[in-house]
């Protein structure tokens, strides 16, 4: 099954290439997630990208795509929906929030209140939302792409633990390189976009999240993912390490890693590089690792390192 899309799945990152430059890493990443059925999260400063990545995937997918920019006065009813009085029919109605859609884009999602970024919790968790009492499914294939200003910056608040664990992947574009940028001087990527045509339909993309949740995965491999979740709770160097929850997201993703990659099996090396957009959210340092001058990203990748990589026939 992984080869019957290998056509389409290069053609969708060759496509997004053509407004999105010198960041196939990321690219790559982001497709994964869609495949595994996650919510990503695009920390970044403004202006490298992130919004325009987001519109790209949703032409080249037939995805529906709807946008909220949060902002301290964006409220949940915004989001979720709500019901009000109909005075012609003397009934209730309920009104969609933005949410009812294939792809919800939460721009700056930091920036609004905590009340507003937990009425996602469900969303994210379940798939479905429920406003007055009555809960309503969403449409499928659904995920929540989120950006985000790196911490510190203005008028931002960090999110709650339980919101983070619930993006599966978190990403960051960074500037581009020379020519990168010289090639985003010569382009117009909004009108690339809209130039886009579709690639897959929405069936595809179920049919592609279930052939990826269908991937073989070893014994060994099982227990390899355990081991690197076990890895990142080290109380010497975490303060929190990666939750069950997080340890799923690992599998899915290396899984999803080995499906874009043309093979219907998962290799140690498909949970090698889906490991730090996985983990890097979830953790947390501890005082003695920030003494000794230690990173999430160094943290983790010596937590990696400390695991032995299986042998896999």
């Amino acid at each position: 099954m992984a080869n019957a899309y290998s056509e389409h799945l290069e053609q969708i990152k060759n496509t997004i290439r053509l407004a999105i430059h010198g960041k196939d890493d990321v690219i790559d990443m982001v497709l994964c997630a869609i495949l595994a059925g996650g919510h990503i999260l695009l920390e970044d400063i403004p202006g490298v990208g992130k919004t325009t990545l987001v519109t790209a995937f949703a032409k080249v997918l037939n995805l529906d795509y709807r946008r909220v920019q949060f902002t301290p006065d964006v409220l949940p009813s915004d989001i979720l929906g709500f019901t009000m009085y109909d005075k012609n029919t003397g009934e209730f109605s309920f009104r969609e929030g933005a949410v009812y859609t294939n792809l919800f884009l939460a721009d700056e999602i930091n920036r609004t209140s905590p009340k507003t970024q937990s009425a996602l919790l469900e969303v994210m968790e379940e798939g479905r939302a429920t406003v007055d009492g009555v809960t309503r499914e969403l449409s499928r294939p659904f995920m929540v792409i989120a950006t985000q200003n790196p911490i510190g910056a203005s008028g931002t608040q960090k999110l709650p633990e339980s919101q983070l664990d619930r993006f599966m992947v978190r990403l960051s574009m960074g500037y581009p390189a020379h020519k990168s940028a010289v090639d985003i001087l010569k382009g117009d990527s909004h009108e690339i976009i809209r130039g886009m045509e579709s690639i897959v339909t929405k069936e595809d993309i179920l049919n592609m999240q279930k052939a990826t949740a269908d991937i073989y995965v070893s014994e060994a491999l099982y227990d390899y993912a355990v081991t690197l979740t076990e890895a990142t709770r080290d109380e010497d160097v975490f303060t929190l390490g990666l939750s069950p929850r997080g340890s799923i997201s690992l599998l899915k993703m290396a899984k999803a890693h080995a499906f874009s990659s043309g093979r219907d099996f998962c290799t140690p090396e498909d949970f090698r590089e889906v490991f730090l957009p996985i983990a890097g959210h979830r953790v947390l340092l501890s005082t003695k690792a920030k003494a000794t001058g230690a990173t999430v990203t160094s943290a983790l990748l010596n937590a990696f390192g400390s695991c032995p990589m299986p042998k896999v026939n």
